[in-house]
């Protein structure tokens, strides 16, 4: 007996109303995955904690049809910008990304400093004497 994986989202890119593509999105284990392709496939992984910033963009046509596009800005080198487009009910989707982020970061204890420039350990203590040169303080 196979066990499917539950996801807390699932949708495709859709084309007007139609959800004609081969590019899947789904959130899985505090993971989006974004999966593409018909012959040959790519799945991209990134961890909920990193998503910066979400934004919601829907054209006329999105409104008429229910579609919209979620940009999201992610604290990763390969892809800073993911765009989920043409996707249903995304305002809905939006709040649920935003939750799960928010859940995922509570989960993991990721504070902002590690994605909006604060100092890390490693620039803190530039002469490897186990002391905070900031503030002479223990790491």
């Amino acid at each position: 007996m196979s066990e499917q994986t539950p996801y807390l989202w699932k949708d495709k890119k859709h084309h007007l109303w139609f959800p004609l593509s081969f590019t899947t999105y789904y959130i899985e284990d505090e993971r989006l995955m974004i999966k593409e392709g018909f012959l040959s496939t790519t799945l991209e992984e990134t961890l909920l904690y990193r998503i910066v910033d979400l934004t919601f963009r829907q054209s006329l046509a999105g409104k008429l049809f229910g579609t919209g596009d979620i940009i999201l800005k992610t604290k990763v080198d390969s892809t800073p910008e993911i765009t989920l487009k043409n996707i249903k009910k995304p305002m809905e989707v939006r709040r649920l990304l935003s939750q799960a982020i928010e859940e995922s970061r509570q989960t993991r204890n990721v504070v902002g400093k590690e994605f909006y420039g604060g100092p890390s350990h490693e620039h803190m203590d530039a002469d490897d004497d186990g002391l905070c040169d900031i503030d002479n303080k223990p790491l």
